[in-house]
Order: structure tokens, then sequence, then C-alpha cells
């Protein structure tokens, strides 16, 4: 599937008084917060209770090339998304991860977070392929990717262990023409 510049605006809704920009140090402990909310947890591989110095420990250790990106209504943190570029013969594709505030979720924050991520990797990084993961339970983060381009490569049986189960996730993609 090929994607214009038009049809990336028109998938980027202007959500009011949102901003997103670059992860800075300060934000650490507000990260941290939203990474522990149950809702955003449990699209993810994360453990409860990460702490400050985890998410710190992540930020200073990031690969290089990536990106972190929160999304930011006022002085509040609503979304956080990353993309990091692989390496080698891989160098053409990114790894992509994002959530959204428990309270903030169907609001556009996603869109918009996503957006920039594709802007970023078609318009500045040159990269051919955005990659992720996703559990197949999650059809509102299926519907946002497909939305953009996404398509499901596979499913990853028992990918992780959530909530006292294991759990499937789908492997997508998105290739750039």
């Amino acid at each position: 599937m090929k994607f214009s510049d038009e049809d990336q605006l028109r998938s980027r809704p202007s959500v009011e008084g949102l901003t997103v920009r670059a992860m800075r140090p300060s934000d650490v402990e507000a990260v941290t917060t939203l990474l522990n909310m149950p809702g955003f947890r449990f699209g993810t591989l994360r453990l409860p209770h990460q702490t400050v110095e985890e998410t710190r420990k992540r930020l200073e250790m990031a690969q290089p090339g990536s990106i972190s990106l929160v999304a930011v209504i006022g002085d509040m943190i609503v979304g956080d998304a990353g993309m990091t570029r692989l390496q080698g013969r891989r160098s053409h594709a990114a790894s992509l991860g994002m959530g959204v505030h428990d309270a903030y979720a169907g609001r556009g924050i996603g869109s918009a977070l996503l957006g920039e991520l594709v802007d970023m990797a078609d318009n500045w990084l040159d990269l051919k392929r955005l990659e992720l993961t996703v559990y197949t339970d999650n059809a509102a983060a299926i519907g946002l990717y497909q939305k953009f381009g996404f398509e499901k490569e596979g499913q990853l049986k028992a990918f992780g262990f959530r909530a006292g189960q294991y759990v499937d996730a789908y492997t997508m993609a998105r290739l750039k023409i």
C-alpha cells in the first residue's frame, strides 16, 4: 500500500491543546505514572509497579537512533510512543511501541502519536518497514494500526503472560513503497 503526504495529514487528527514532542528527562515521573496505569499496561509486556528509576534507565539507555515521544495536553502527559531503528541489514526497518493514558483513550491521541512516528519514518528517516506486535484482543489498537496501513503478518501463540493467562499477539508491519 502506498501513502502520500496528503493521506498522512488526513490520518493525523488535531486534538485541541495536544502537543507531541520528544520525551525529556524531566518527564520521567509523569511517564512512569502513565506506564503503571492498568489500561495502558494491559496492552504491553510491562509488569505492574514500574519504578521511576526503571523509566529513567530506559530513557538513558536508549539505542542510538531511537525516538521517544510524549503527547501532552496542558502540563499532563497523556501518551507515550517510541520507535527504534534496527541495525545492519535491517537498518531499513524500525520497531514501534505506544500507549495512551487510560482516561484519554479513544480521543485521537494514539492517532497523533502514530502519525508523528510515521511522518518521521517516511519523511525524515527513509524507513521502508515499520513493525510492531499487538495483543490479538486489542481491537482498538489493531484498528488504529490498520488505519495507518499496518497489515497483520502473523500470529504469535502464547506471546505474553498477562493477568494469569497466556495471550496471543499479531505481528504487524507497514511497508513504504
